[in-house]
């Protein structure tokens, strides 16, 4: 900045300040357009879009720069006046524009589809069907400086116009490190139209020249455009922008539709302005009709997709209100099972008062001096009486709802203790208990109370089939099974089935209880499996997973320590 200032100030015009100026502009905007490239590469999604674009509009100005600096330095002649490369100097801003257009500084913009780039691409299309209508009939249909002149640089003024317009819009709905960005934008865009506009003003009084002091705004504005490119790190959205995708997809919509109406404004222009040759007027209506046809397939294709887009939406609508009904109901069922969890855990408390007072007169009963007629049927009292006492206990426990904590726990002692809770149903009834324990078991983890509640499930299930059915033997068995641990009851009664999986003499109180017991096994990831066989032996068995650790301590498991060692077989 600093050469180019004082060779402004302190040479005159010849070929050597000219080309040192072209240089300096190729060298600076070249720089402007590097600067950028980095945010490119740090970029994702719409922010790489953002800078890409920019990138491209800088490029396409560096083209036109490299083109002026081949006439004035490479050929040594001035710039043509009806030049073709001034094309690319208008269409410089376009991609700018359409980097303004995606609004890379709203978070999570719902008008970034398919639809909103074709609106886009139809903005762009209409400024370029503006420049082969007005400026270039002048340059190839009827050659005329005069004409080209003005009408390039009323248009250009117009497209820099609304490109201002844009960055204006955007500075105003964005914060932060974004709204310092678009500010910067703009103040250097307002410095490179105040150079142009300048320096058209002494072309058209034949006082410019290249190098001269008309020069320095320009290049002021590339050097900004590097600082710009090189201090900038905005590479996410503003959390803090708020942007009305709705009410700007609607904008732009109709201004798509406003493009596509001009075009029979710009058809009656051409008809009816008899001041031009007919040449001319030709053209442009050919070329109307042209725009035309090409807008008209644009926005064909744009409401296809956007049909597209309503029918799923439809969809989509159908299927939420589908959900919502069903959730509906579901919270409709939740609430129903809630109500009937209230009111099923007050009547299992209401039946524990009698029910502890039928159990102690149960024991007291087989303590007193009974005929041998009389013995068995008190110990069913008692049998029936603690099978209700369970029963209780699980619909207590399904009331609750709450999940219980998991500790580490020996299948071994549940086993045991289980077995030892129910010695006086056992010992009443004669049956003998025989115990076959892994001593290798390695622990499972789970709630103690709630484990134990499925085994005296279990041994409550076994001693009554043997009760009804006949026969004289528990086994209880233990051992590994790849990853699971199994805990496993069988009783041999003395009736026979056909098959095996024949219905049991099993009350409902016992199939209640096994459902109860089922859910407890899913909490702890386990299952329950009940097998008849054909020989009169009633199996049930409770499938854990191993717990994954190397050894546990002593507090691990919660079972009284007094039913851990002592053996019944």
């Amino acid at each position: 900045m600093a050469a180019q200032i004082a060779a402004a100030l302190f040479l005159h015009r010849s070929l050597g300040l000219t080309a040192f100026s072209d240089i300096i502009q190729c060298l600076v905007l070249s720089s402007a357009t590097a600067a950028f490239v980095p945010l490119i590469l740090r970029s994702v999604g719409r922010i790489r879009l953002f800078w890409s674009l920019i990138t491209m509009g800088l490029t396409l100005w560096l083209a036109y720069q490299l083109s002026w600096t081949y006439y004035e330095v490479i050929l040594q002649r001035d710039v043509p006046d009806l030049c073709l490369w001034d094309v690319v100097l208008f269409l410089h801003i376009a991609p700018l524009m359409a980097a303004l257009a995606l609004r890379s500084h709203v978070p999570r913009d719902e008008y970034s589809g398919r639809v909103g780039r074709l609106d886009f691409a139809l903005l762009l299309v209409w400024w370029l069907y503006l420049y082969v209508l007005i400026v270039m009939p002048w340059q190839y249909v009827v050659p005329d400086i005069a004409n080209y002149n003005r009408n390039l640089n009323t248009l250009y003024a117009a497209e820099k116009l609304a490109f201002l317009l844009g960055l204006l819009a955007c500075w105003l709905t964005s914060k932060g490190q974004w709204r310092r960005l678009y500010a910067s934008l703009l103040w250097m865009s307002v410095l490179y139209s105040t150079g142009s506009a300048m320096a058209n003003w002494a072309i058209a009084r034949k006082t410019y020249y290249s190098g001269s002091l008309y020069d320095i705004p320009l290049i002021a504005s590339m050097a900004g455009l590097s600082w710009i490119g090189l201090r900038t790190k905005v590479e996410k959205p503003d959390q803090e922008a708020v942007g009305n995708s709705t009410a700007y997809g609607v904008w732009v919509a109709r201004s798509g539709m406003i493009v596509v109406f001009s075009l029979a404004l710009f058809a009656s222009w051409a008809i009816s302005d008899q001041q031009i040759p007919s040449k001319i007027r030709l053209f442009r209506l050919a070329l109307t009709f042209l725009a035309a046809f090409c807008m008209g397939v644009m926005v064909l294709v744009r409401q296809r997709i956007l049909d597209r887009e309503l029918v799923r939406l439809l969809e989509h609508s159908r299927d939420s209100f589908d959900n919502l009904k069903r959730l509906q109901a579901q919270i409709l069922q939740s609430e129903k099972l809630a109500s009937i969890g209230q009111l099923v855990g007050g009547a299992a408390h209401e039946l524990n008062n009698p029910i502890t007072a039928m159990l102690g007169y149960s024991d007291l009963l087989l303590n007193a001096k009974l005929t041998s007629e009389q013995q068995p049927l008190a110990a069913k009292i008692g049998q029936y009486v603690r099978r209700t006492r369970s029963l209780v206990a699980s619909l207590i426990s399904f009331a609750r709802q709450t999940p219980a904590a998991k500790t580490p726990l020996d299948l071994n002692t549940l086993g045991r203790t289980a077995v030892k809770l129910t010695e006086p149903q056992w010992q009443a009834l004669g049956i003998a208990v025989r115990t076959e324990l892994d001593r290798q078991l390695p622990k499972v983890l789970g709630d103690s109370n709630q484990l134990l509640q499925v085994c005296l499930q279990m041994v409550g299930n076994c001693l009554h089939a043997l009760s009804e059915r006949g026969g004289t033997v528990l086994s209880v068995r233990t051992e590994q099974n790849g990853s699971l641990c199994l805990l496993e009851f069988a009783c041999a009664t003395t009736a026979k089935t056909g098959s095996n999986h024949g219905s049991s003499s099993i009350d409902p109180l016992d199939s209640l209880g096994l459902a109860a017991c089922l859910g407890i096994l899913q909490e702890h990831e386990g299952h329950v499996r009940r097998e008849q066989t054909e020989d009169g032996h009633l199996v049930l068995s409770v499938e854990l997973p191993a717990a994954k650790i190397a050894t546990a301590s002593p507090k691990e498991s919660t079972v009284p320590v007094l039913w851990q060692s002592r053996p019944y077989a």
